[in-house]
């Protein structure tokens, strides 16, 4: 699975629960965006998960 290169966010995996109470696996993914990031060399293709792009800890290409 992919993780943000910033925060090193990924999948969470828990329990979906229904109404009777019946309990099944659920996964959550993280919301990550593929984005040209700049770097020391040029620029950077990497996966960013949108709460690092709205906090401004990456510079864009």
């Amino acid at each position: 699975m992919a993780k943000c290169a910033i925060c090193g966010k990924s999948v969470h995996f828990g329990n979906a629960v229904s109404h009777s109470h019946r309990r099944s696996n659920k996964i959550w993914k993280s919301n990550l965006k593929s984005v040209r990031v700049k770097t020391d060399g040029g620029s950077k293709k990497m996966y960013v998960c949108t709460s690092c792009l709205r906090s401004n800890k990456v510079e864009r290409a």
